[in-house]
C-alpha cells in the first residue's frame, strides 16, 4: 500500500514537472515580442467634380503604406442613376464603408461575375493595384503612371483587389458624392473603423470654367445632382454650380462649427489653391493628419508634378504642370458676365471658405490682386 502510495506521489510530481517546463519554457521559444497589427487608418477625401480632387488624391495614392481608389461610388451613380444623389447616399455610404474594410465583395452589385480588375473606375490611378500583390511588374515604392499602369497591369483577376487591400496600413478612398457630412456620421462612429475627413474645395470660378472643358463627362452626374430639368438651357451649369457650392458649405459647418465629439480632430479643410501655392508644406500637413511619413522621394514628386509646364486640359489628367497657373487660368479666359453669375449663386461658399469676390473685369484680370483670404481657423 505504501508503494502504491509513493508511486501515485511520483506520478504526481512528474505531471507537476512537466507542467512547470511548459509554463517557463514554451513561451520562452520565441522571445521576441509579437507585435500586434496595427488597425489601418481609413482617409476619405471629400471633394466635388474639378476641384483638383484628382491629383489630391495622387498625394496619398502614390505614397507606399497606403491602398487608394479613386471614386469608386461613380459604380452605384452608373447603376442607379434614375435616382438623385441625396437618395443614393445610403448606397454610396455602404459602398464606402465596404472598401474601407477591404471588403470588394460589395462590387457584385454593381458589376457583372466576371469582372477583373481593370473593369474598376479608374483603376490604374492606385499605384496600389499596378504593384505586388495586385501586378508584378512595379515595385510598391516606385511612383507609377495611370498610363504606364494601365498598359501593363490590367489583366490581373479582380480578387486581387481585395488581396493588395488587405496589405496596407492606409486605405485612402477619393470621393466626389458625398453632399452632406452628416450622412458619414455612421461611419464615423463605426468601431471597425479608423475614419478621418480631407475636405478639399476649390475657387468656385475655377470649378466651372473647368467644368465648362469637361461638360459631356460631367452630363450625367449633373442630372443626378439637381435633376435632367434645371441642367437645361443657359441656368443649367449654374444651377448645378449652386448645388455643389452650397454642399460645401454644409459640410465645412458641419465639420468645423458645433461639432460632435466623434468628430474632433477628425476632419481637416484643404483648399486646392493652398496646395498649388505651397505644395510640399500643404501635402506635408495632410500626411501629417492621416499619420503618413513624408518621405524625400514623395517630396521629390510633389515638388516636380506642380512645376512642370503642363496646363492640366485633360480630365483626370495629373501630369507635371505649372499648378499655381492652371488654378488661375479662369481669370483670363472666363467672360465676366459668367463670373458675375457664378458668384451670385455660390456668394455663401465663397464667403465662409475665404475667396475674394472680383467686381469688375479689370479686377478679374488684375493678377496682382490676390484673391484668397487666409483661411479660417477651424
Amino acid at each position: 500500500m505504501i508503494k502504491f502510495k509513493g508511486v501515485q506521489v511520483l506520478m504526481i510530481l512528474i505531471v507537476l514537472s512537466f507542467g512547470l517546463l511548459y509554463f517557463f519554457f514554451i513561451p520562452c521559444s520565441n522571445n521576441a515580442p509579437v507585435e500586434e497589427k496595427q488597425s489601418p487608418i481609413h482617409i476619405l477625401i471629400l471633394s466635388s467634380w474639378r476641384s483638383g480632387s484628382s491629383f489630391t488624391g495622387q498625394i496619398f495614392s502614390q505614397h507606399p503604406s497606403v491602398f487608394y481608389l479613386m471614386e469608386p461610388a461613380w459604380h452605384v451613380w452608373v447603376t442607379m442613376y434614375q435616382s438623385n444623389a441625396r437618395v443614393l447616399h445610403m448606397a454610396v455610404r455602404d459602398l464606402v464603408r465596404s472598401v474601407f474594410l477591404c471588403d470588394m465583395s460589395v462590387f457584385d452589385a454593381y458589376m457583372s461575375r466576371q469582372k477583373k480588375k481593370s473593369d474598376l473606375f479608374k483603376w490604374e490611378t492606385s499605384r496600389a493595384l499596378c504593384s505586388p500583390p495586385a501586378c508584378d511588374s512595379f515595385s510598391r515604392s516606385d511612383i507609377i503612371t495611370a498610363g504606364n499602369c494601365r498598359t501593363i497591369c490590367g489583366r490581373y483577376p479582380f480578387s486581387k483587389v481585395e488581396e493588395a487591400c488587405k496589405t496596407y496600413s492606409h486605405v485612402v478612398i477619393k470621393e466626389v458624392r458625398f453632399f452632406d457630412l452628416k450622412v458619414l456620421y455612421p461611419l464615423l462612429t463605426d468601431p471597425s473603423l479608423n475614419l478621418k475627413i480631407i475636405h478639399l474645395v476649390r475657387d468656385p470660378r475655377a470649378v466651372f470654367r473647368s467644368r465648362e472643358n469637361a461638360v459631356a463627362d460631367l452630363i450625367r452626374d449633373s442630372n443626378i445632382v439637381v435633376g435632367t430639368q434645371k441642367t437645361k438651357g443657359e441656368m443649367g451649369p449654374y444651377n448645378t454650380m449652386q448645388e455643389i457650392c452650397k454642399s460645401h458649405v454644409e459640410i465645412y459647418k458641419a465639420g468645423s462649427q458645433t461639432i460632435p465629439s466623434f468628430l474632433k480632430d477628425r476632419y481637416l479643410l484643404v483648399r486646392y489653391e493652398d496646395i498649388v501655392r505651397d505644395p510640399l508644406a500643404k501635402a506635408a500637413q495632410m500626411y501629417q493628419f492621416a499619420e503618413l511619413h513624408f518621405t524625400p522621394e514623395l517630396q521629390k514628386w510633389v515638388h516636380n508634378i506642380t512645376h512642370g509646364k503642363g496646363q492640366g486640359t485633360q480630365a483626370f489628367d495629373i501630369g507635371s504642370r505649372d499648378a499655381v497657373n492652371v488654378s488661375q487660368a479662369w481669370r483670363k479666359t472666363l467672360p465676366f458676365q459668367k463670373i458675375e453669375k457664378v458668384q451670385n449663386v455660390c456668394k455663401d461658399a465663397m464667403d465662409l471658405l475665404g475667396y475674394r469676390l472680383v467686381q469688375s473685369e479689370e479686377e478679374q484680370k488684375n493678377m496682382l490682386l490676390d484673391l484668397l483670404f487666409a483661411q479660417n481657423s477651424s
